[in-house]
C-alpha cells in the first residue's frame, strides 16, 4: 500500500503540495489528474525515488518493482526487440552471467541461472516482447530494425513496450497514448485490464481513463482529493461536490453581508457597542469557504467566419506520397461548409498524408485538387508548434497577425487560452508542449478560418484545454477534418467518419465503437481470407461443405463466446449501477457506511468476474482462431 501522510512538496519557488495525504490501495488502478503544473509528473518523480517530500511522509512497500516509461530513447544500433528486451535488467544480467559460468564450465552456477531464468519467465521473454510490439503497432519487420531508424513517436512506443515488459509491482504510466493512434489505445487498455499490479496513469485522455481506472486522485490546490470510480463517476462527484461548496458560500457570504451590516450601524453607538464587538469577532473566526471553481482557466469560441464558399475543397482521382513512392491514390473527395469529418485508421495508413494534402502541404502526385479561392484554411500540426518564435511573447505573435487590434483586445482574447496578465508577455521559448500547442491554436481561432485541418490537436493538452477546444468545435460553422486518438474529442465534435486503409480514402458507415469491432475483426484471422487461390482448385461444393463442417465444429466455441459477451455485458451494467450509486456523496456518511461497504464488496466481486469472463473469453477466442487457422 502507498501511503502519503501529511506531506508538501515545493519546487523552485511553486507550492506543488501543501499537507496533504492519500492512500493508494495494492492492485488499484488509480488515475492522477489536474491541470498541467500541479504536481502530477512530480509526485512521479516521489514514487520514483527522484525526489523527496519536503515535509510529512510517503510510504512505498520496499520490496515492491516499480516501472515507468523513460522519456528518452537513444539512437542504438540495436534491434526494436533486444531494446525491448534491455528493459528487463535482471534478464540481461543473468543471461551475460550464464555466459560466464559456460566459459569456465561451472555446472552448479550454470543450473542455478537456469533456475532463476526459468523463476523470472526468461524463456518467454522473446515472445512476449514480441507480442507487446505487435500489439503497439510494429510488424515483423520492423521489430527487427534498428532503434535509431525509427521516428520519436515510435521510440516513445519501444519505452512503452519496455516498461510492460518489466515484472513490476507499481506501473507508472505518464501520458501513455501520446503517439499512439485509437487501434494502439484500444489495445493498450485492454493490457492493461490484464494488469495484477497497482497501476497509477496520467492522461488527459478521458476515454482511455474511464477504460483502465477506478480510482481518482486529483491534485488541486495544492491538495489531493480522492474519488472511487472511474474519470466520468469523478466528474459527476465532483461538480455535485462543486454545486454544495458554491451553496455553503453563498449562505455563508449572507450571512458575513448581515453581520456586517449590523456592525456597520451600530458599532459606534454606545448602547450597540458590546453586540457589535461580537458581531466583529464573528466575522474575524468565520472559515471562508471558496467560491466553487469549475473554474476553468480556459474559455473561447470560433468567430463566424467571413464567407462560407461552396464547395471549399474538390478531389477528384488524386494519388499523393513521398519520394515517388504512393502512400494515397485515387482519392475522391469534397467539402462543403458544415462538413465534420473525423479520419480513422492505423498509424502509417496516411492520415497525416491526406491532411498535408488539404492543407496544401504536400503536393499530389496525380488528379485535380481544386481550392477554392474564398477557402480560408486553419491548419493545426505537431510540426507547426517549432515554428513560433521563441524569443517572441504570445502577444507579439498575435500582433503580427493583426497589426491593428488594439493591446487591451489582444490580451483579453490570449487570457481565454490561459496566457493572462503577464504570461502573455513571457518569452515562448521556455513554454511547455502544451502552452506551445494553446498559443497555435489561438493564433488560428484568431483568423477566424472556414475550414479547419487538425491534426492530433490534443496533444499536450490538458483536460480543460480539450474540453474548452470540444465545446469551441461544437459551433464551429465551417468544414473540419479531424485527426484525433482522443475519442471523446472525435465522438463530440465529428459528424461523419472517413477510413485511411490500405492506400484509400473512403466513408465510413459507423460510429467510433463499431470502428473499434471493426478493428478487432481485421487482427483476427477470417475463415474467408486467401480464399483466392484455393477457388481455383477448389469446386464451389467443396468450399460449402468445408465452411459448414468449420461451423460444426467451432459451434460450441462461438456459443461459449456469445455466453461469455452475454455475461460481460450484464457484469458491466451491474458494475455501472453500483459505480453511479458511489458517485453519491451521501453513501459516503457515516450512517452509510455498511452500505458503503457492501458496494466495494461487491464492485470488488464484479471486477473479478469481469477478468475471470474476459480470460475465458480471450481463451475460447484463441482456440477458435487456431481451429479457423488450421482450415485456412
Amino acid at each position: 500500500m502507498i501511503t502519503a501522510q501529511n506531506i508538501s512538496l515545493q519546487r523552485g519557488i511553486k507550492v506543488l503540495l501543501e499537507h496533504t495525504s492519500m492512500v493508494i490501495h495494492p492492485g488499484q488502478a488509480v488515475g492522477l489528474v489536474g491541470q498541467n503544473g500541479c504536481g502530477k509528473s512530480s509526485l512521479f518523480g516521489l514514487l520514483k525515488g527522484e525526489l523527496s517530500v519536503d515535509a510529512g511522509n510517503l510510504d512505498i512497500p520496499a520490496n515492491w518493482q516499480i516501472a515507468s516509461v523513460s522519456q528518452h530513447t537513444p539512437a542504438l544500433d540495436c534491434s526494436a526487440l533486444d531494446y525491448v528486451i534491455d528493459g528487463d535488467q535482471e534478464y540481461r544480467q543473468i543471461m551475460n552471467d550464464l555466459v560466464i559460468a559456460e566459459t569456465n564450465q561451472d555446472g552448479i552456477a550454470i543450473a542455478s541461472l537456469h533456475g532463476q531464468l526459468d523463476a523470472i519467465g526468461g524463456y518467454q521473454i522473446q515472445a512476449r516482447a514480441a507480442t507487446l510490439l505487435a500489439g503497439l503497432g510494429f510488424s515483423d519487420e520492423s521489430q527487427q530494425q534498428s532503434v535509431a531508424s525509427f521516428s520519436g513517436g515510435w521510440r516513445m512506443r519501444l519505452n512503452l513496450a519496455q516498461a510492460l515488459l518489466c515484472r513490476s509491482d507499481l506501473l507508472l504510466l505518464d501520458e501513455p497514448t501520446n503517439h499512439l493512434d485509437i487501434n494502439t489505445v484500444v489495445w493498450l487498455e485492454q493490457w492493461l485490464s490484464r494488469y495484477s499490479g497497482t497501476l497509477v496513469i496520467i492522461s488527459h485522455d478521458r476515454d482511455f481513463l474511464d477504460q483502465t481506472t477506478q480510482k481518482i486522485i486529483h491534485i488541486e490546490h495544492a491538495q489531493f482529493n480522492e474519488y472511487t470510480g472511474n474519470y466520468s463517476s469523478f466528474e459527476t462527484q465532483r461538480a455535485t461536490r462543486l454545486e454544495q461548496q458554491q451553496a455553503l458560500h453563498e449562505k455563508q457570504m449572507r450571512q458575513r453581508e448581515h453581520l456586517q451590516s449590523y456592525v456597520d450601524r451600530f458599532r459606534y453607538k454606545a448602547t450597540k457597542a458590546k453586540q457589535a464587538q461580537s458581531r466583529i469577532k464573528a466575522l474575524e473566526k468565520m472559515q471562508l469557504v471558496g467560491p466553487a471553481h469549475a473554474d476553468s482557466q480556459f474559455s473561447f469560441e470560433f468567430q463566424a467566419p467571413d464567407a462560407l464558399p461552396m464547395p471549399l475543397l474538390n478531389m477528384d482521382e488524386i494519388s499523393a506520397g513521398y519520394d515517388g513512392v504512393t502512400i494515397l491514390e485515387n482519392i475522391q473527395f469534397n467539402l462543403v461548409p458544415g462538413s465534420r469529418i473525423g479520419l480513422l485508421g492505423r498509424n502509417g495508413a496516411g492520415k497525416s498524408t491526406f491532411i498535408k494534402l488539404l492543407s496544401g502541404d504536400l503536393i499530389a502526385q496525380s488528379g485535380q485538387l481544386e481550392v477554392n479561392g474564398g477557402a480560408k484554411i486553419g491548419y493545426f500540426a505537431q510540426h507547426q508548434l517549432e515554428t513560433l518564435r521563441p524569443q517572441e511573447s504570445p502577444l507579439a505573435h498575435l500582433k503580427r497577425l493583426d497589426p491593428n487590434a488594439t493591446e487591451a483586445k489582444l490580451r483579453s482574447y490570449l487570457g481565454s487560452f490561459g496566457f493572462a496578465g503577464d504570461k502573455a508577455l513571457d518569452l515562448v521559448a521556455p513554454f511547455s508542449g502544451g502552452e506551445k500547442a494553446r498559443l497555435v491554436l489561438a493564433m488560428i481561432v484568431w483568423q477566424r478560418p472556414n475550414l479547419l485541418l487538425l491534426d492530433e490537436p490534443t496533444n499536450h493538452l490538458d483536460l480543460e484545454m480539450r474540453h474548452a477546444l470540444m465545446l469551441a468545435l461544437q459551433s464551429f460553422e465551417g468544414a473540419m477534418v479531424i485527426v484525433s486518438h482522443d475519442r471523446a474529442l472525435l465522438r463530440a465534435s465529428c459528424d461523419e467518419f472517413y477510413l485511411v486503409d490500405e492506400g484509400q480514402v473512403r466513408a465510413f458507415e459507423g460510429d467510433l465503437e463499431q470502428y473499434q469491432r471493426w478493428v478487432s475483426e481485421q487482427a483476427r484471422p477470417a475463415a474467408t481470407s486467401n480464399k483466392s487461390n484455393e477457388t481455383k482448385t477448389s469446386s464451389r461444393q467443396n468450399q460449402k461443405r468445408q465452411q459448414a463442417e468449420l461451423r460444426k465444429q467451432t459451434q460450441p466455441l462461438r456459443q461459449k463466446i456469445a455466453q461469455l459477451e452475454k455475461q460481460t455485458d450484464k457484469l458491466t451494467a451491474k458494475l455501472r449501477d453500483i459505480e453511479t450509486q458511489m458517485s453519491d456523496p451521501i453513501i459516503y456518511d457515516v450512517a452509510h457506511k455498511s452500505e458503503l461497504a457492501q458496494l466495494l464488496q461487491s464492485q470488488t466481486t464484479l471486477r473479478q468476474q469481469l477478468d475471470e469472463n474476459e480470460s475465458d473469453w480471450l481463451d475460447c477466442q484463441e482456440q477458435l482462431d487456431e481451429i479457423i487457422q488450421a482450415q485456412e
